[in-house]
């Protein structure tokens, strides 16, 4: 049985890995697969796949997107989840911050340097017509449990996660949701090192087959809402907002997507150059 190493946020978007791992389907196909957590995000990830620790990863696009530009080998196979991503921007539950405006030139806590949380700070800037080389300062604070320390001991100001994640802490008075900001293309994508599918792309294959088939009647299993509200400690009223917001795919992603991507991270000056499609997306027949 061929063990293949696969990461992402333990977060209810990735829930369908866990049921598949549950009843064995990849297993059945003679795969072990092995689900690694990854609490720091899409920063964390792409370090582990680089490093080989991982083969694939469930992992933001636009942070993949930059990694491989800047010389991550790996490519993208696939879209997981269709639907932007819903940043809260959250302060600490007493701060004196009340508005977008109040956050102008403040501290963003981020889990790591070309994380989510990182590039998402400059589409909020861009946004709100800010001034990126002045109006954005940073504080590195590894995951979620740094930004709690962080916000509530006041060394950062405000913090960029999604929305439904974090609201827990927004319920129990620990943070303060000011704003949104969702992402301007598909949150999710699936990336594989390049060593890893040049020889393993029948499996990569297999893989995929086994989560999209449960990804497309995601919705439709019996109590699914009552299922993630206790898994991920939400409000089942939250769960049924975020499942009428999200949408999985089972497509690969498109030229257009890939170019936007670059396009705003290179308007934004966080990207100093780009890659042609073939060297960021790889088609499995």
């Amino acid at each position: 049985m061929k063990t293949i190493k696969i990461g992402g946020v333990p977060e209810h978007f990735n829930l369908a890995w866990y049921l598949t791992l549950k009843n064995g389907e990849y297993k059945a196909q003679d795969i072990n697969l092995r689900w690694e957590d990854y609490h720091g995000g899409t920063g964390q990830m792409n370090k582990a796949l680089r490093k080989g620790d991982i083969d694939m990863a469930v992992i933001l696009t636009e942070g993949i997107i930059k990694d491989i530009v800047e010389g991550n080998p790996s490519k993208i196979v696939q879209i997981f989840v269709q639907s932007p991503l819903i940043w809260g921007i959250h302060v600490a539950y007493d701060s004196k911050f009340k508005s977008i405006d109040d956050l102008k030139g403040k501290r963003a806590a981020i889990s790591r340097y070309g994380s989510g949380s990182h590039l998402m700070a400059y589409i909020n800037a861009e946004n709100n017509n800010w001034n990126l080389d002045e109006d954005l300062k940073f504080e590195v604070i590894q995951d979620l449990e740094g930004a709690v320390k962080a916000l509530t001991n006041g060394d950062a100001d405000y913090f960029m996660w999604e929305k439904f994640t974090t609201k827990p802490l927004v319920d129990d008075k620990i943070f303060k949701c000011v704003d949104y900001c969702p992402t301007p293309w598909p949150c999710f994508v699936i990336a594989v090192r390049n060593e890893f599918l040049e020889s393993n792309e029948e499996d990569v294959k297999t893989i995929l087959d086994i989560i999209n088939n449960t990804t497309i009647e995601f919705k439709d299993i019996p109590s699914i809402d009552k299922t993630i509200a206790n898994r991920y400690n939400q409000k089942l009223k939250d769960v049924q907002e975020w499942l009428s917001l999200t949408e999985w795919s089972q497509d690969i992603i498109n030229e257009t997507t890939v170019n936007k991507v670059q396009n705003e991270l290179m308007d934004l000056d966080i990207m100093k150059k780009r890659k042609d499609y073939n060297q960021i997306v790889k088609i499995l027949k």
